[in-house]
């Protein structure tokens, strides 16, 4: 069975398109303008069953090696190049302890600013 965003891929052969009419079915509400589609439905539809596959294995390279018939290397590539494309998350890095006392230090935050700091560094690292 043909997925509707399968149709819209071969009819732009994968170009860059703009939507310009959004339709709500429920409500018969329809809004017009430009919109650029979601990071996701811009990819080929080569790179949307990839990224699919690898949400389904839950992130298993050695599953994702298995499905497709690759090597590790050639799925951490094509990972690596994805996740060029869909840069629309900015994953910055937590301070370290070390840096955190270094402006505390320098007087760029409070006490408490600092604790804070430390405390999600601890929860997330």
């Amino acid at each position: 069975m043909t997925q509707p965003w399968q149709n819209l891929t071969a009819l732009t052969g994968s170009r860059k398109l703009v939507i310009e009419r959004v339709r709500l079915l429920d409500e018969g509400t329809a809004i017009e303008g430009q919109f650029d589609l979601p990071p996701l439905a811009a990819l080929t539809a080569e790179d949307q069953v990839f990224v699919a596959a690898f949400v389904r294995s839950h992130g298993s390279i050695k599953q994702m090696e298995a499905m497709f018939g690759v090597s590790y290397p050639t799925i951490k590539a094509r990972l690596n190049r994805l996740s060029g494309l869909l840069d629309f998350v900015d994953i910055g890095e937590a301070p370290k302890s070390s840096e955190i006392l270094e402006r505390l230090d320098r007087g760029e935050m409070t006490v408490e600013e600092a604790l804070e700091q430390i405390r999600k560094e601890r929860n997330h690292g």
